[in-house]
């Protein structure tokens, strides 16, 4: 099955977002030519790898507005949340990274689609935004993340982070430094990675 059609079925999503995506997609490629954003060889599978990837946070939290990227990067999963939100009211998804050149992608990508996202350039951890989930993929093992997130924790956030195989084992790790309650989900764009779900957290003292 063309991969188009299978994220179609599987997200529903409209004419109108495949049609992002597809910028988004063209976006990458020639921004990945120039610079580290994604592994070259990951984005003929981007429908998957990267699309449906993210996409998929959306059923875990479906009443969900507001969500914040932290190490946003090339996108994954915060510029794909904010193209399946377009239009949903209230929708907005914050992509925050420390690195100038990434933010000036995504504000390219924002402007190019006119999505409901703001870019911040600077720390996570430092921000006062508050939003309904905070999310992450590929910024660090969970003891550092949580670290990252605490903040928007405090302000009422639970946590959907993205995870691969070593989830539990990082999990282990973080419940030395942190308390949390969490729960990990298979991932449905690829088995062997996980989905780990974060409510209530605090640091050990």
């Amino acid at each position: 099955m063309n991969t188009i059609y299978k994220f179609r079925a599987d997200t529903g999503a409209s004419d109108v977002q495949i049609e992002d995506l597809k910028a988004f997609l063209q976006q990458l490629t020639e921004a990945n030519e120039v610079m580290n954003l994604v592994g070259p060889d990951t984005i003929p599978d981007f429908w998957n790898r990267h699309a449906w990837d993210s996409a998929q946070l959306l059923s875990l939290a479906p009443e969900a507005k507001t969500w914040a990227d932290l190490g946003a990067g090339a996108g994954f999963p915060g510029v794909v949340l904010a193209i399946m939100m377009k239009g949903v009211e209230g929708g907005h998804v914050w992509l925050i990274d420390s690195l100038g050149k990434r933010c000036r992608f995504l504000q390219t990508v924002v402007d190019a689609l006119n999505l409901p996202a703001t870019v911040i350039n600077g720390r996570a951890e430092e921000q006062q935004v508050k939003v309904d989930i905070v999310t992450a993929r590929a910024v660090a093992p969970m003891e550092k993340l949580l670290g990252y997130a605490q903040p928007y924790f405090q302000r009422g956030a639970k946590g959907l982070f993205l995870k691969g195989e070593k989830a539990e084992a990082e999990l282990k790790q973080a419940a030395t430094v942190w308390h949390f309650d969490s729960d990990l989900t298979v991932s449905r764009s690829d088995a062997r990675g996980r989905i780990v779900s974060v409510g209530s957290l605090r640091r050990v003292r």
